[in-house]
């Protein structure tokens, strides 16, 4: 796993053999991140990353500025290595939540977010419902961005908030934007 810019760029970190976890590809989010960048301004951005995985997207996003970010992963194995990742480079910025995506997003409290980012597993059969549940729980402030990383058949243009869709190979993703 590789930061890509950002005041821990270039920091490499070498996530466990035994991982589940499909990350999103450095290509992919590097072009994300200066498609976002175009759109806000990250420092001091408060951001929530669902299904954080390695915590790739969580320790881009402090590297570049965010304020906080709130990683909800449900696998331990992944839960720790963000963890000891975090430990590393001594940030405190990184609230780590090792439970289930939905059991959170049903019982957060009214905190609202500059910056969401789900990268659900392509084979959950819930995918299709995080885009509606997060913009209906109104967890993402005015101005602020939601991604949703998803595999090619799934389309949410017609759901309110989408802004656009990037394609970078074989990974989607879905842009909504609260303005």
């Amino acid at each position: 796993m590789r930061i890509i810019s950002g005041k821990y760029g270039r920091r490499r970190f070498d996530v466990p053999t035994s991982f589940k976890a499909r990350p999103t590809t450095d290509f992919a989010k590097e072009n994300l991140f200066n498609v976002i960048g175009n759109l806000l301004d990250w420092d001091g951005l408060d951001a929530l990353d669902l299904f954080a995985g390695t915590g790739s997207i969580s320790f881009e996003l402090l590297s570049r500025g965010c304020r906080k970010v709130v990683a909800v992963e449900k696998e331990g194995l992944h839960a720790s290595f963000i963890s000891k990742v975090a430990s590393e480079l001594k940030t405190e910025d990184l609230a780590l939540i090792r439970g289930d995506v939905f059991r959170y997003l049903q019982s957060a409290p009214k905190e609202r977010f500059d910056f969401i980012f789900a990268d659900p597993p392509y084979q959950l059969k819930e995918l299709s419902g995080i885009p509606p549940l997060i913009l209906e729980r109104n967890l993402l402030r005015n101005g602020g961005i939601f991604v949703m990383e998803h595999p090619k058949g799934y389309d949410f243009s017609s759901l309110p908030y989408f802004n656009q869709r990037r394609i970078y190979g074989s990974v989607n993703f879905s842009i909504f934007s609260k303005h």
